[in-house]
């Protein structure tokens, strides 16, 4: 995968509890490019943005859009695609948000290296920007089988060995 068949990524960071982890943007950034290289999906040419934000930050996300007035570890909002051709504008992939204590409460309580929690969530959101998700079982298992095969190849052992599944 060349540069430019890459989505674009910026990462916000609105939290001030993120600065207490080095390496973050690099951890997103690899595992938005692994995952790029491995679904089928245009993401040429193509942005999102991911915002590391904290659990009050998320917990008014997922009031607002999903109505569930609780904090939740990543949350995925595809753009729509606007039926007009515009060669100047980008094509928007979407918006991910991930929360800091629920990332770092999941992955204290599941043992597991604070990056590769991070790295799955990434995938995770992106996954769902690219048009997968897990409404039902068939749609699960093969989300979940892509999250497996991308994080292998990021050297992360399978997030469902111990969990069935992320929130």
């Amino acid at each position: 995968m060349t540069s430019a068949d890459r989505p674009a990524t910026e990462v916000l960071v609105t939290a001030d509890c993120w600065n207490s982890e080095s390496g973050v943007e690099t951890t997103i950034h690899r595992a938005i490019e692994t995952a790029a290289s491995m679904v089928d999906a245009d993401t040429a040419d193509a942005e999102l943005a991911i915002m590391l934000t904290d659990d009050a930050g998320i917990r008014t996300l997922n009031k607002n859009w999903r109505g569930i007035d609780k904090p939740t570890n990543v949350l995925a909002f595809p753009a729509l695609q606007s039926e007009r051709a515009d060669d100047d504008a980008p094509r928007m992939l979407g918006d991910i948000a991930i929360a800091y204590e629920t990332t770092r409460f999941e992955a204290e309580a599941e043992h597991k290296p604070f990056d590769h929690h991070l790295s799955h969530l990434a995938v995770h959101g992106f996954l769902h920007l690219v048009g997968y998700d897990h409404e039902n079982d068939k749609d699960a298992e093969i989300m979940e089988g892509l999250e497996r095969d991308i994080l292998a190849q990021l050297g992360i052992p399978d997030p469902y060995a111990h969990d069935d599944q992320v929130n």
